[in-house]
C-alpha cells in the first residue's frame, strides 16, 4: 500500500518527532547521570544503561498530565497543522544539537515549548494562538524547579549531615554508594515522566490535526510507548560533555552530595509531573547540584560557569522560538513549491 501525501507527512513529522524524543534522551543523559558518575558509584557505560531502563519504564508510574499541557495547552490545538509542527520541531532540534555540540546544558523541554510558540505566532500573525495559563506555568516552571531542586537538596544535605553525624566517613561513603542507586532511578524515573510526555503531547495534537484520533484529548498506548522507547534509546548514547560539566565543573560531588542531589531534583520532577507542568530536568537537577554545593561553602560552587547555565536557561525560549518561526516559513514556501 503506497503512502498518500497526507499520511506520508505525518509519517514522516511523527519520526521527526521520535528524532527530536532521541535526542532529548542524548543530550539530557547527564541529568540522570552526571552525579552517580562523578562520584564513581557507577562507570558511565553502566550508568547509562541504568538510567535508560528507568526511563522507560516511567510511564507505568505516571499520568499523562504534561501530555495534556503540551497538547493543547501552550497553543490552540485547531491552529497546528504540519509546518507549525515541523517548526516546533525544528526549532527545538536544531537548538539541542547546538548546545550539546557545545557542551551547554540547555533545556530540551522548553526548547521544543519555544519551537511551538514560534511556529504558532508566525501562523497566526500574532499572539492569539496562545494559551496563556500553560505558557504561565512553563515559564513559571524555568524559575520553580532549579529553585525548588536547589531548596530540597540543601535540606537533605542538612538532614543527612545531623542523622550521619556520628558515622565514621567509610561507613557514610559506603551507605550513600548503595543510596545513590535509589536516587539515580527516581531521578531517571523523574526525567522519563516529564520529558516523554512533551513529545507524546506533540505527536497526539498532529494525529488529531489529521484527523486520525477524534473526542477528547488522549494519548495512544502505542505513542506512550515510542516515546518512552526513543528517549531511552538516546540515554544509552549519552552525552558526555554535559555530564562533565553538570557532574564535575559546576561542584565537586561525594556519594552524600549526589544523593541529596539527585533526590532533591526527583521530588520536584514528582511534583511537576503531578500537576502537568513540563518543567526542565536540567534546569532541576543544575539547582540541584549547586544546592549541594552552596551547603559545603558558597565559594565551592563555580557561579561563574552556573551564570553562564543561567543565562542559556533564558535565551532557549526566544531563540528556539525565533528558529521554529523561521522552520515554519520554510515548510509554507515547500508546500506552495509542490502545490
Amino acid at each position: 500500500m503506497t503512502l498518500g501525501g497526507a499520511e506520508l507527512a505525518l509519517f514522516l513529522l511523527i519520526a521527526t518527532a521520535l528524532a527530536f524524543d532521541f535526542l532529548n534522551g542524548l543530550h539530557d543523559a547527564a541529568n540522570s547521570i552526571a552525579t552517580i558518575v562523578s562520584t564513581r558509584v557507577l562507570p558511565a557505560r553502566y550508568a547509562v544503561l541504568w538510567a535508560a531502563f528507568f526511563n522507560f519504564i516511567a510511564f507505568l508510574f505516571f499520568g499523562l498530565n504534561v501530555a495534556q499541557t503540551v497538547g493543547k495547552g501552550i497553543i490552540t490545538p485547531g491552529i497546528v497543522d504540519d509546518a507549525v509542527i515541523f517548526g516546533a520541531l525544528g526549532g527545538a532540534i536544531t537548538w539541542n544539537v547546538v548546545t550539546w555540540m557545545a557542551g551547554i546544558p540547555s533545556s530540551s523541554s522548553h526548547a521544543l515549548i519555544g519551537g511551538l510558540l514560534g511556529a504558532g505566532i508566525a501562523k497566526a500573525g500574532g499572539l492569539t494562538p496562545v494559551v496563556w495559563a500553560g505558557v504561565t506555568k512553563t515559564v513559571a516552571g524555568i524559575v520553580v524547579s532549579p529553585a525548588l531542586g536547589f531548596a530540597l537538596a540543601l535540606l537533605l544535605v542538612l538532614i543527612v549531615s545531623w542523622l550521619f553525624v556520628r558515622a565514621t566517613p567509610a561507613m557514610a561513603d559506603s551507605t550513600f554508594r548503595k543510596l545513590q542507586f535509589v536516587s539515580a532511578s527516581l531521578f531517571s524515573l523523574g526525567h522519563g515522566g516529564n520529558d516523554a510526555q512533551k513529545t507524546m503531547g506533540i505527536i497526539t495534537v498532529l494525529l488529531y490535526a489529521h484527523g486520525k484520533l477524534s473526542g477528547d484529548f488522549h494519548v495512544p498506548l502505542w505513542v506512550v510507548l515510542t516515546c518512552q522507547a526513543a528517549m531511552a534509546i538516546g540515554t544509552l548514547f549519552g552525552g558526555w560533555r554535559i555530564v562533565h560539566t553538570m557532574g564535575s565543573k559546576i561542584t565537586r560531588l561525594s556519594p552524600q552530595q549526589g544523593f541529596c542531589a539527585e533526590t532533591g531534583g526527583a521530588i520536584t520532577l514528582f511534583m511537576a509531573t503531578h500537576i502537568g507542568v513540563p518543567v526542565s530536568t536540567t534546569h532541576t537537577i543544575t539547582g540541584a547540584i549547586v544546592g549541594v554545593g552552596a551547603a559545603r561553602r558558597v565559594s565551592a560552587v563555580r557561579w561563574n560557569l552556573a551564570t553562564g547555565i543561567v543565562w542559556a536557561w533564558v535565551i532557549t525560549l526566544p531563540i528556539s522560538g525565533a528558529i521554529g518561526a523561521l522552520f515554519y516559513f520554510l515548510a509554507r514556501l515547500a508546500q506552495a513549491s509542490v502545490s
